[in-house]
């Protein structure tokens, strides 16, 4: 419980500290840096499960703290969210016009593979340390553009029941899970990690599969229909 805390808090207090600084490369790190940290910690002690409901917990308290730190910044911060201005504007784009990536199957299941492969190689490659900087990248990109809802004048209750799609929310916990169990290779190769038994290994990694499925499967269904109730609630 006191390691969740201390993540949670890490989580909370980056955002004002580094859009503070305005340096945009530096707020991914200050995101990540302590939730890694704290997964090492767990996984050294052997402790898979506690690790993946630590990464989740993390991934919960990011998605909140950046939602509202860039609706609440004194001034606008796109400048200081890495690829966070052109993520706003195709989404904006896609629910005024219903065309692009988002609704597409064919145009979106190729980038989610793409984005699937680099955190899996990342994460084997430095025990999760730069995926989940990477994650930090894709949650404040994803962050920024709900709270760009609220700045654009969307209805408070709009943006909390649409912003957040469901298929990115199964997004999201998939890759803290694969972010937890991938790192586990490299720890036990350099022999600063137990090997997790293979059945805990196994659940988490069919848990992420099917959250992935369930991404693709929610996103072909339901986002032409999201985009038309986020068109009648954006100014």
């Amino acid at each position: 419980m006191g390691l969740a805390l201390a993540v949670v808090t890490a989580a909370l207090a980056s955002y004002p500290l580094g859009l503070w600084l305005r340096v945009p490369w530096l707020l991914p790190l200050l995101n990540a840096a302590p939730a890694w940290a704290a997964m090492i910690v767990l996984l050294r002690r052997g402790q898979l499960d506690r690790a993946v409901t630590l990464m989740l917990v993390w991934a919960a308290a990011l998605a909140v703290a950046a939602t509202c730190a860039f609706a609440w910044w004194p001034r606008p911060p796109g400048p200081l969210v890495l690829h966070g201005a052109e993520y706003r504007d195709e989404m904006f784009a896609w629910i005024r016009t219903g065309a692009g990536s988002e609704g597409s199957p064919r145009l979106f299941v190729p980038q989610h593979v793409l984005h699937l492969a680099a955190f899996s190689v990342l994460s084997l490659a430095s025990a999760s340390a730069l995926s989940i900087a990477m994650g930090a990248v894709l949650m404040n990109d994803m962050g920024f553009y709900v709270a760009s809802l609220a700045r654009a004048g969307a209805p408070a209750r709009a943006v909390v029941l649409l912003g957040w799609q469901p298929w990115a929310l199964c997004r999201v916990a998939a890759f803290s899970i694969l972010g937890v169990v991938l790192a586990e290779p490299l720890l036990a190769r350099l022999a600063l990690a137990p090997r997790a038994p293979s059945p805990p290994r196994r659940r988490w990694l069919v848990a992420a599969g099917a959250l992935l499925v369930a991404d693709v499967v929610l996103k072909a269904c339901l986002a032409p229909l999201w985009g038309r109730w986020l068109r009648a609630v954006l100014p």
